[in-house]
């Protein structure tokens, strides 16, 4: 999978926040997926040598079997620090680089991680989906930002996630009886699409089945 950066990777705040706030704007809500979705990708990361190497990991799955097509890994010193907020810029590089190793192509990638539910509307899965051109969503197991009503326990259930009175993505009951987790647009498909999606690729678990592959091989477990 060819890749082409679009910009360098920042070592302050300041220039991070820059990206973020130009990059927001070609960031794509409306649905614009492939006919026929014949595959889903993860992309997770790990951490070696208390931090200052990355792993990431992405896991290609057909649709809707779920069965695996093909995983890769990709290694890279980390050069970005954790800030909430700012996931992207630790994560991404090593990213683009597992990615650029498949040979099969998703149509969707699912990331673990926030779409457009983000305090500048450029989280992870925004932010790698305008890179590669690719629809994305972000799939993240707590809340970053926003505000909702209670959920009943029913799977597939859900509500909107409200942020200055803007739906910025949905907080949805994958499972009975767990904790939901929190959908966003990431690129190129709209909130309902997403929120399809992401039920369609958890049978199972809490998480779908294209991050918990991927967790797997990002944590070596």
């Amino acid at each position: 999978m060819k890749i082409y950066q679009p910009h360098a990777w920042p070592q302050s705040l300041e220039a991070a926040i820059a990206i973020q706030e130009e990059l927001r704007n070609q960031v794509i809500i409306q649905d614009q997926l492939q006919q026929q979705v014949k595959y889903v990708a993860g992309v997770d990361m790990g951490f070696e040598d208390d931090g200052t190497v990355s792993r990431a990991a992405v896991a290609v799955l057909s649709f809707p079997e779920l069965q695996v097509i093909e995983t890769q890994l990709a290694y890279r010193p980390t050069t970005f620090p954790y800030i909430p907020g700012f996931l992207s810029f630790r994560e991404i590089p090593a990213i683009l680089d597992a990615l650029e190793k498949i040979q099969t192509i998703p149509d969707i990638i699912l990331c673990d991680g926030q779409g457009i539910a983000h305090p500048r509307r450029l989280g992870i899965a925004s932010h790698l989906g305008v890179i590669i051109n690719i629809p994305t969503i972000g799939v993240a197991k707590s809340l970053l930002i926003g505000k909702h009503e209670e959920l009943t326990d029913t799977k597939g259930s859900w509500q909107p996630l409200i942020h200055h009175g803007e739906t910025i993505g949905a907080v949805l009951r994958t499972r009975a009886g767990v904790k939901p987790v929190y959908v966003s647009s990431g690129h190129k498909i709209s909130l309902p699409t997403a929120i399809d999606y992401v039920l369609r690729c958890t049978p199972k678990y809490r998480l779908p089945e294209t991050t918990r592959i991927a967790d797997k091989l990002a944590s070596a477990r």
